[in-house]
């Protein structure tokens, strides 16, 4: 077998907030009980991990003010990545949406945090640094040890943006530094029915998000990586940087880095 079958189709993208004096208490919700029920029993989620940025991590955002991801940079302090089976979107949304509308009737959701960012991804593709690496498939099972997520919006066509990552910037980045790969993602609509308590992001038909996976923690990789990135999104001429922040992969199993968003 060259080709396996199982692909990556939709992203979860889904950063939260725990209101002050309740990171412990959100944390243990949500690895002992939401992680599994609101997503990872579903059918075609195949994958998902949790990221944490903690006080530090935040300080190195960019840009240092509101922006289409975060009404504020120092918020939005834990991110759960989860990958769809491909060819599935559609069944897989309306699962979500049932199954999350259902936790809410039997008392089984956390009022105390705020969704900061919470929207659908369509895989567009990817790149390795190594080709015998990891594939996107295993990105989340991989366990890297950092990741930084960007956030740019074209300034004409998405495509040539897109296409500008894709053969300048990526190759750049992946032969150069610690990443160990990239993945590409454009926004898809939530569903009408979808739970209140999720914000309505923009339509982000110009929005293009790329997932760096690291190879070292992400503050190591900060200043050789990512720091320049804006800068070059726009003198390429294709868009503008609109956000960009790193995290750290919680320690599942431990109330690790509550105590420092």
């Amino acid at each position: 077998m060259k080709d396996y079958p199982i692909k990556l189709g939709t992203v979860l993208f889904t950063m939260v907030q725990p209101h002050a004096g309740h990171e412990v208490e959100y944390n243990r919700w949500y690895e002992r009980d939401h992680f599994y029920s609101g997503c990872m029993i579903g059918a075609y989620t195949f994958a998902g991990q949790r990221w944490v940025a903690t006080r530090g991590l935040k300080e190195l955002r960019y840009p240092q003010r509101p922006s289409p991801i975060t009404p504020d940079p120092a918020i939005g302090s834990y991110l759960g990545l989860y990958w769809v089976l491909a060819g599935h979107h559609d069944e897989w949304n309306r699962w979500s949406v049932d199954q999350v509308t259902w936790l809410h009737a039997n008392g089984r959701m956390f009022a105390a945090r705020d969704h900061i960012h919470t929207l659908l991804y369509n895989y567009e593709w990817g790149a390795l640094a190594d080709p015998d690496g990891p594939s996107v498939e295993l990105a989340l099972d991989h366990r890297y040890p950092g990741l930084a997520v960007t956030v740019a919006e074209a300034s004409d066509a998405r495509p040539d943006l897109e296409a500008w990552y894709r053969e300048q910037l990526s190759p750049a980045a992946l032969a150069a530094s610690g990443v160990g790969q990239v993945v590409a993602l454009t926004p898809r609509p939530l569903l009408d029915d979808a739970p209140g308590d999720v914000p309505r992001a923009p339509s982000g038909e110009q929005t293009l998000m790329l997932l760096w996976f690291l190879n070292r923690p992400a503050d190591e990789a900060w200043a050789a990586t990512f720091a320049g990135h804006s800068a070059q999104v726009e003198d390429s001429g294709h868009g503008r940087l609109v956000w960009a922040s790193p995290f750290l992969p919680t320690v599942p199993g431990t109330d690790r880095y509550t105590d420092e968003l």
